[in-house]
């Protein structure tokens, strides 16, 4: 598997804590998006791990083709 799949083309609000790290599934596999659930066993994906710098709602990729890692960027907007 080279390409991810999209899991949604749309965002994914997510209210995050200051200093909590999260793993943003950039396989698109997982049952637990925007999260890793581990899906990504046997691919050449692995997740990518995110710290957040505030409190504060935050929109995750879901289509996986965003520029800006993990967060969404309107990439979703042109597939």
């Amino acid at each position: 598997m080279t390409d991810p799949v999209i899991a949604q083309k749309s965002p994914m609000p997510v209210d995050v804590e200051m200093g909590k790290s999260y793993f943003w599934c950039a396989c698109g596999k997982s049952a637990k998006q925007p999260f890793c659930d581990g899906s990504h066993a046997g691919t050449d994906f692995t997740p990518m791990k995110w710290t957040a710098d505030e409190t504060k709602r935050v929109f995750f990729c879901c289509c996986k083709h965003t520029s800006g890692q993990p967060l969404c960027d309107g990439s979703h907007n042109k597939l």
